[in-house]
């Protein structure tokens, strides 16, 4: 049995010299572990308190200059009265799936895989094709940790309404909730969907939900970004999204939801007068197109890497060529093994296709590309954030896509995975940050 006695008179007068300084010691670390504000940090570490909603809207193909066209008002009203950027910056390639699932990691394509919408693995018959549900819900492929993957390990549900990655079991979790992609499903109706899951009873509801909208960037691509049928579906979408708002008030929730509106890239004009035929430059026989398209990826046959190197490498009208090793630097591109040998990119509006593949589709080529060098402007992206963690009437400068995860950690009060992105960018968003 421990002793009672009472401790010697030179250390009780120490004891209580001490408590003060121990008390105020105890007082810092119960403040060390209260809810983490952004006026006091911006330090991602899990709060004891659940964070507000947050809801990461996609509009895949909205090109940033569109939001000034004057046929989105309820996007319009988000911006002044919330956060918006000058524009955001793809990853590279500028294409769907690599930098939808860039904006969810924070990771280059190059560090979180999906290096292309068409991508080979190992060898030619291990193949990830962005329209076959077969590949993409094959987690093999993802690498990274997506943002719905963080909030479920860290206690908080997730729900996606549609989005790259989220059908697959990354790193063996899925979304609370989930939808694999329909296009038959209508904006509407995807809507509704997100507002269902916010009339769920507390204990069942998501924290963390995205939305997908494909419509813009499927018009843009029939018609052009130019085109009075892109200036009707940018209308629309923002019916949708005014939709959303207006759910979100009649349950009361706007002071409590963080929205977060983005896109993957932006488009530019193509047209079938303006395509670099690969057969009329190098013998397909002896060198192995693995993509074609905006960015073409290429594998010489046996033998052939000098055959290759001297047709690909050399300077072309409109197409610029590099090997996987030596592809620029400010694209962050070319160390991931997915990529080909070489890679040929196309100059803004032109396409790399082949003989074959241009009689067969001459007449419904599409009249809007994107995935060019991400540094031109008609590839810049959209970014509108609203809600109670943002400042109010804010535009801030053009950054890169991936700053974007560190900033949804932040507002989920999640401990970030490793990224490469800047959380430094989101200071000037955020109300009190420092």
């Amino acid at each position: 049995m421990p002793s009672l006695r009472p401790a010697p008179a030179p250390l009780l007068r120490l004891l209580l010299l001490a408590c003060p300084a121990l008390l105020l010691v105890a007082c810092a670390n119960h403040a060390s572990r209260a809810p983490a504000q952004p006026e006091q940090t911006l330090s991602s570490v899990a709060a004891t308190t659940e964070p507000d909603y947050l809801l990461l809207v996609s509009i895949d193909g909205f090109r940033a200059d569109y939001l000034d066209r004057g046929v989105t008002p309820r996007l319009a009203t988000l911006a002044a009265g919330g956060v918006r950027a000058e524009a955001l910056r793809p990853a590279f390639p500028s294409l769907t799936f690599p930098n939808h699932y860039t904006l969810v990691t924070g990771l280059y394509p190059d560090h979180h895989g999906i290096v292309h919408n068409r991508i080979e693995g190992d060898g030619e018959k291990s193949k990830f094709v962005y329209s076959d549900a077969s590949t993409t819900a094959d987690a093999r492929w993802w690498g990274g940790e997506p943002i719905w993957v963080g909030a479920e390990r860290h206690g908080l549900r997730s729900a996606t309404m549609f989005w790259p990655g989220s059908d697959a079991a990354i790193g063996g979790v899925r979304p609370t909730y989930w939808k694999p992609f329909d296009r038959e499903f209508s904006a509407d109706a995807r809507v509704d969907t997100v507002l269902g899951w916010l009339d769920l009873p507390d204990a069942q509801r998501p924290r963390f939900m995205t939305l997908y909208f494909e419509q813009v960037d499927r018009t843009g691509h029939d018609y052009g970004p130019g085109s009075p049928e892109v200036d009707a579906m940018l209308g629309q979408v923002d019916t949708a999204l005014g939709r959303l708002v207006d759910g979100l008030d009649a349950r009361g929730l706007r002071d409590k939801f963080n929205l977060v509106v983005v896109s993957d890239h932006g488009l530019t004009g193509s047209s079938v007068q303006r395509t670099i035929v690969a057969d009329d430059i190098v013998d397909l026989q002896r060198v192995r197109a693995v993509t074609y398209g905006v960015v073409a990826g290429f594998v010489p046959a046996p033998g052939q890497q000098r055959y290759a190197d001297a047709t690909l490498l050399k300077p072309h009208d409109h197409m610029q060529c590099w090997r996987r090793t030596q592809i620029p630097a400010r694209f962050h591109y070319g160390s991931n093994p997915r990529i080909p040998p070489i890679v040929c990119l196309a100059a803004p509006g032109w396409m790399i296709t082949n003989a074959t593949w241009l009689k067969e589709h001459a007449d419904d080529f599409s009249r809007g590309e994107h995935g060019y060098d991400n540094a031109i402007p008609d590839m810049r992206a959209l970014f509108v954030a609203s809600g109670p963690a943002f400042r109010r009437g804010v535009r801030v400068p053009e950054f890169d896509n991936v700053d974007v995860y560190p900033l949804l950690a932040h507002l989920l009060r999640i401990k970030p995975a490793h990224n490469d992105g800047n959380a430094q960018t989101m200071h000037g968003m955020l109300r009190g940050a420092r």
